[in-house]
């Protein structure tokens, strides 16, 4: 899943960068807050990281920007910023949760993952499609109990539509949502992934609607 984080501290940003690529996701890094309301208000993003206080536009300013444009990807802000009134003026204009700096890597990555969970309907990090079982947290793949592996940039796939279980995901979005920008959009990429994927947990696990895109479907009845 692609994420922007938008952090002017180049300290942070790498340290997000490498812990959040280590837990299977996709890091896009904005130091300005211009660019970063620009690309959050343009690009498919999954969920946004953002600095309060960024340079040129504040983190506030763009937050409340994307809400009134009517974009809903979940945010996560991270401020410097502790008092009580700053944090409810934050989850007012529409943050879906807040981290108040110094922090722990791994409650930025595990808050994260609870929004996205959250956005995606899901009350755990375990997501079931059939026999397969995806673990968000552990990124760890199961069929029938047993651990499959399953290499970086096909886990990245199958997590895309395992959280979108029941919606058809178009080929360009899940480029879009799995390669940077200078990718080769006319690579047969995501197709040679899904084969990967079928060899591996079972030919009825990913379904192709012709013309349309790829999806794995809800256990919801």
């Amino acid at each position: 899943m692609r994420i922007l984080v938008a952090e002017d501290d180049t300290r942070i940003a790498a340290s997000l960068d490498e812990a959040l690529q280590a837990a299977g996701f996709l890091i896009d890094i904005e130091h300005d807050g211009e660019i970063a309301w620009y690309r959050g208000d343009t690009e498919p993003y999954d969920a946004i990281i953002l600095d309060l206080g960024l340079p040129t536009l504040d983190g506030m300013t763009i937050l409340k920007r994307w809400r009134k444009s009517k974009r809903v990807i979940p945010v996560l802000i991270l401020t410097a910023r502790g008092q009580w009134d700053e944090r409810v003026e934050g989850m007012e204009a529409g943050a879906d949760d807040y981290v108040v700096k110094p922090f722990h890597i791994e409650e930025v990555v595990a808050r994260l993952r609870a929004i996205l969970r959250r956005a995606g309907g899901l009350a755990s990090s375990r997501i079931e499609l059939g026999d397969i079982v995806l673990d968000t947290r552990l990124m760890q793949v199961m069929r029938d109990g047993m651990a499959v592996f399953v290499p970086p940039q096909e886990y990245r796939l199958l997590s895309l539509l395992a959280y979108r279980r029941g919606q058809i995901v178009p080929r360009m979005e899940i480029i879009e949502h799995l390669y940077s920008q200078d990718f080769d959009r006319e690579s047969n990429s995501v197709e040679v992934l899904v084969g990967r994927l079928r060899k591996r947990l079972g030919s009825d696990v990913i379904k192709t609607r012709r013309g349309f895109g790829y999806y794995v479907e809800s256990p919801d009845p």
